[in-house]
């Protein structure tokens, strides 16, 4: 499996600065003109990757002369210190990435990856360096570098069409290397596990074999060269027990390492991956909803699915390191005493990683219509985040869409399963077959003709209205990982829909719609809201709805308007609504 976070891709040797100029600094334009002038000056000078690649890129800029020299002086300033590219020169020139455009938002996450990547690397560096006379300076320049860099990340001062580079996404970039060279390394520990277990295989079977010899010699007539003969034995026997005593306690204490490092593993995944699923992607499906209301949706569904894609890799190579390691322990039985087997129970917490994040990762991508007629064509696109990392398209999942109650959902939520044919409604078209696209890598299915044909309304009470009613489309699909070794029943509900048969109950529906997507709260029963809220609340937004019909927020005048119009009274700033 591949692992599409912080990848660099190695670049020419005879360009330098578009990866350290751009990125950090404020003057975007002033930057966007340096950017090629170390290159160009570089290359005039004989700098260029036709005189090989032995020699540094920085080392090559030393040995200018005259005005190319102070050309190449002019490209550093406080932005960016010459100290920094003199200090950091390797890592630099090991990281540069031509191929990407700052530009492009879409590289967003891999340039807040390689400024923290930077930025730790700096702090390292200075840590690094003696404290003496000649190189006290420099230590100061680049933490107070180091320390300039974070400052203008928090303040989304970045290079020319990029927005904030938020720190939560270095973090988790950050983590999830560590995690990613964790793994190695205990998959190097493994490895050597098997090595020592199969050099004591051999050395065992050579201890067989010489005290079959050692036995055999003992029964032969007791003359001065048997007597020789079984005293050299018996010394090779000790010899061998010996070795072998000491190939059983380090075997022993590889496993005791190995599984400590294994559940080190475990806790931080299951850390890691609770802030992407429980903080990220929540998130996400929060900002989603807030767009039915108008919101602004600038989706990073892609960089989630990186994440979790990465978190699938990483839960997968633990889970066959754990297999393996009972592999190994099955064949070779040395259990230490009063020492209890860990490896079923890691089996069962990395496998129960593996389901919670295959059963969170189905989200519905494009949600259904909210205010939804009956016999009227829509569409919808749900998702797997971790498909094509797992491999799940190598046998094509089906996907079933039903319509159901409220409190059908909140049975759901209980049980976690759906009583078979129980449904409140028929949909047309309702079943789809997710495919696997390499180019964006995306393993999703669209429902472009699904249809209510009809639906069945729970009993009314008291002034309850039809347009009150909330239901949801319930997404259901079932995935096979690791051909079939493991098979997940997954499920996912649409945000709430109300259901119409005219359009003059659609105001009605839509207001139910909208109160529900502006005061949900996050980890609700489906699909309680409050009943009452602050003015304030209201109308941030009645806000947001106006400003996207019409590209103007309301003015405060307008606010108050609306306000007295509710509350018919000057003075409501602080009435409650319902």
């Amino acid at each position: 499996m591949e692992n599409h976070l912080g990848k660099t891709t190695p670049s020419s040797p005879d360009r330098d600065s578009n990866f350290d100029l751009p990125i950090l600094s404020s003057r975007a334009q002033h930057d966007k003109r340096q950017t090629s002038v170390l290159a160009n000056y570089a290359t005039e000078a004989g700098c260029s990757e036709s005189e090989g690649n032995s020699m540094s890129l920085w080392t090559k800029a030393q040995q200018l002369q005259g005005d190319a020299l102070k050309k190449v002086r002019a490209v550093y300033g406080e932005h960016f210190p010459i100290e920094v590219r003199h200090f950091m020169a390797a890592w630099i020139e090991e990281n540069m990435c031509m191929d990407i455009d700052p530009e492009n938002p879409h590289n967003e996450q891999f340039v807040a990856n390689l400024v923290g990547s930077l930025i730790q690397e700096l702090e390292t560096k200075a840590n690094s360096m003696m404290n003496t006379d000649d190189l006290f300076l420099a230590r100061l320049r680049l933490i107070e570098t180091a320390n300039n860099f974070k400052v203008c990340v928090n303040k989304g001062i970045v290079g020319p069409g990029l927005g904030l580079l938020p720190d939560s996404n270095a973090e988790i970039a950050q983590q999830l290397d560590f995690l990613s060279r964790h793994t190695q390394e205990t998959g190097g520990d493994l490895r050597k596990m098997e090595q020592e277990q199969e050099a004591f295989a051999l050395q065992y079977h050579e201890c067989t074999k010489l005290n079959a010899h050692l036995q055999h010699v003992q029964t032969l007539p007791q003359n001065q060269q048997n007597l020789e003969v079984e005293t050299k034995l018996r010394r090779q026997k000790e010899m061998f027990e010996q070795m072998l005593n000491q190939k059983v306690s380090g075997l022993m204490q590889l496993r005791l390492t190995l599984v400590d490092k294994l559940k080190d593993t475990i806790t931080h995944l299951n850390t890691l991956q609770s802030r992407v699923l429980d903080d990220e992607l929540i998130r996400w499906k929060r900002e989603q909803q807030l767009q039915g209301n108008g919101a602004q949706f600038p989706s990073n569904l892609d960089n989630i699915q990186e994440w979790c894609e990465s978190l699938a890799e990483i839960i997968w190579l633990n889970r066959q390191q754990i297999k393996e390691a009972d592999r190994l322990k099955l064949k070779l039985a040395l259990d230490p005493p009063g020492v209890a087997d860990m490896l079923p129970s890691l089996n069962s917490q990395i496998t129960q990683l593996l389901s919670s994040l295959v059963t969170s990762t189905f989200i519905i991508e494009k949600q259904p219509p909210q205010v939804m007629k009956t016999n009227t064509r829509f569409t919808s696109t749900v998702r797997l985040l971790v498909g094509g990392k797992l491999n799940v398209h190598m046998t094509p999942p089906q996907v079933k869409v039903t319509i159901i109650s409220e409190n059908q959902a909140n049975a759901l939520l209980k049980n976690d399963k759906m009583a078979k044919g129980d449904a409140s409604g028929e949909i047309l078209n309702n079943t789809g077959t997710m495919e696997y696209h390499q180019a964006t890598r995306q393993l999703s299915v669209s429902f472009r003709n699904m249809q209510l044909k009809k639906i069945k309304r729970a009993e009314k009470k008291g002034t309850e209205s039809v347009m009150d009613e909330k239901f949801s489309l319930l997404f259901q699909s079932q995935f096979s990982v690791g051909g079939g070794e493991l098979v997940f029943q997954v499920w996912t509900l649409s945000l709430p829909v109300v259901v119409i048969v005219h359009g003059n109950q659609e105001p009605h529906a839509w207001a139910t719609v909208t109160w529900d997507n502006a005061f949900a709260e996050p980890g609700r029963i489906p699909f309680a809201v409050p009943d009452k809220v602050a003015w304030q609340e209201v109308a941030n937004a009645l806000n947001m709805k106006f400003k996207a019909a019409t590209g103007r927020s309301l003015t405060d005048d307008n606010l108050r308007f609306l306000g007295e119009k509710a509350f018919r009274c000057a003075h409501f700033e602080t009435y409650i609504l319902d």
